[in-house]
């Protein structure tokens, strides 16, 4: 950090200066962070360029797996991407005051993730080009082409989601110059932040939370009937839709929890990640898992009563067979680990949270495992032949390539934008203020007229 931007720094309020210090200093640790993350991406890269130009062989897709680490991608990073608007709007709408430190981390986090999903089809393809296909020849009755386009509208919506409330912080920094004036001037849109601007720009906020939810909803219900609309074993169930949108917001509650702890240590953000914070979001944690167990056990116990042959051999696979190790790994996950952590008060803290997010994360991906590739590889028709899937190493550096990109474009972020809302926390504070007075006023008598 420069002299000059330092001294500009120390000139702003307590909440400005310390928000925005990640945008001028950078640590050596963060260097060392996204060189590794930048070294996997690049590997991820490379992977994918030897499958573009060699094609689907190097891969370990097969008939009847044609889908496998791709497509379990997909479902994953679109559902990961529920963390941010779909939570965020709603504890906006519900005027939840502690919810202000981490809505912008948590609509970054939508943004960045919804590309990395939307990507995964593409490179499921084989042939980029074939994406055309869906535009050229389009088939309003193809669950496919309302994927393509719920995902579509829920990028820009979030997009704007994420931009507008944006707006007076990035008017601080361009009247602050701290840093690339001329980008924040652009990026500013002439703000002032005048009481009108605050008060349409406040409305349109409310507008946009409203909107975003039906739009997030559909996203993960059309990903979900895409499976449903098949008559394949443990596909064709109406639970999906809800089933799918459920496991959405429980993963990305976890995402947040993860993303809170890690900004708290990085930039020292303790008084802005507080105990309250992690207390509630892991009581959101304790009530999705119950949530998650409701909905898994209710689709495994039809599946197990109706006794359809291919039903059950597909169940069998996933309980006591070959899928039993990923299956049994979901549920610890995904229920006993956040359960015994989140019903505790005492374990509510940054470091349970940390272990309950990161173990969902797990158990959500390995959700999706247990979703595509059991189904895929065993036949609805007994005289079919058993179907094998083993990822090659390609699909798995893409795979981790995949989250390399999507951590450092996260840290990058963090770099250029603040990621707490500096107007937003003073609002909070001016709105505690009122809230008091307003309160103590109420067990006080009128103030007594003036005699004339």
């Amino acid at each position: 950090m420069t002299d000059d931007a330092r001294l500009k720094l120390r000139a702003l309020p307590d909440d400005a200066r310390k928000l925005l210090a990640p945008l001028v200093e950078t640590t050596w640790r963060f260097r060392a962070a996204a060189t590794v993350l930048g070294a996997i991406a690049l590997w991820g890269l490379t992977a994918y360029y030897l499958q573009l130009r060699f094609g689907l062989g190097r891969t370990g897709l097969n008939q009847p797996e044609y889908w496998g680490i791709y497509i379990i991608d997909f479902v994953f990073f679109i559902g990961i991407s529920h963390a941010g608007t779909l939570i965020s709007a709603i504890l906006r709408i519900s005027k939840a005051e502690w919810r202000r430190s981490i809505t912008r981390s948590a609509e970054f986090i939508t943004v960045l993730v919804l590309g990395f999903g939307a990507i995964q089809p593409i490179i499921d393809l084989g042939r980029p080009d074939r994406l055309l296909n869906v535009f050229l020849h389009a088939q309003l009755r193809s669950p496919l082409l309302w994927d393509v386009i719920s995902i579509g509208l829920y990028f820009g919506a979030s997009t704007i989601y994420l931009y507008l409330p944006m707006l007076p912080d990035l008017a601080i920094i361009r009247d602050a110059g701290i840093k690339a004036p001329r980008f924040y001037r652009f990026l500013a849109a002439g703000y002032r932040d005048t009481p009108a601007q605050r008060a349409r720009l406040e409305r349109v906020i409310g507008v946009l939370a409203i909107v975003v939810i039906p739009i997030a909803v559909s996203v993960h219900t059309v990903i979900g009937w895409i499976f449903a609309m098949t008559l394949r074993p443990m596909w064709h169930s109406t639970i999906f839709g809800p089933y799918f949108v459920m496991g959405a917001i429980y993963s990305g509650i976890a995402a947040i929890l993860i993303a809170m702890v890690v900004l708290r240590r990085a930039y020292g953000f303790h008084e802005y990640f507080r105990a309250v914070h992690f207390d509630y979001m892991g009581r959101l944690l304790l009530l999705f898992s119950l949530l998650w167990f409701y909905f898994t056990f209710a689709e495994y116990l039809t599946a197990f009563y109706g006794a359809e042959p291919a039903e059950m051999r597909t169940f069998w696979a996933k309980v006591r067979g070959p899928f039993a190790a990923p299956f049994w790994t979901m549920v610890t996950c995904c229920f006993v680990i956040p359960l015994a952590l989140m019903c505790r008060r005492a374990t509510r803290t940054p470091g349970g949270t940390l272990v309950a997010g990161v173990a969902v994360v797990i158990g959500m991906w390995l959700e999706r495992f247990n979703i595509v590739v059991p189904t895929s590889v065993n036949p609805r028709f007994e005289f079919e032949s058993l179907g094998h899937y083993l990822p090659s190493w390609v699909e798995l550096s893409i795979l981790a390539g995949t989250f390399a990109g999507f951590i450092l474009l996260y840290m990058v972020a963090t770099k250029f934008f603040p990621i707490i809302s500096i107007w937003e926390m003073r609002e909070g504070r001016e709105a505690s203020v009122r809230e008091v007075a307003e309160r103590v006023a109420g067990y006080l008598p009128p103030e007594p007229v003036a005699a004339d």
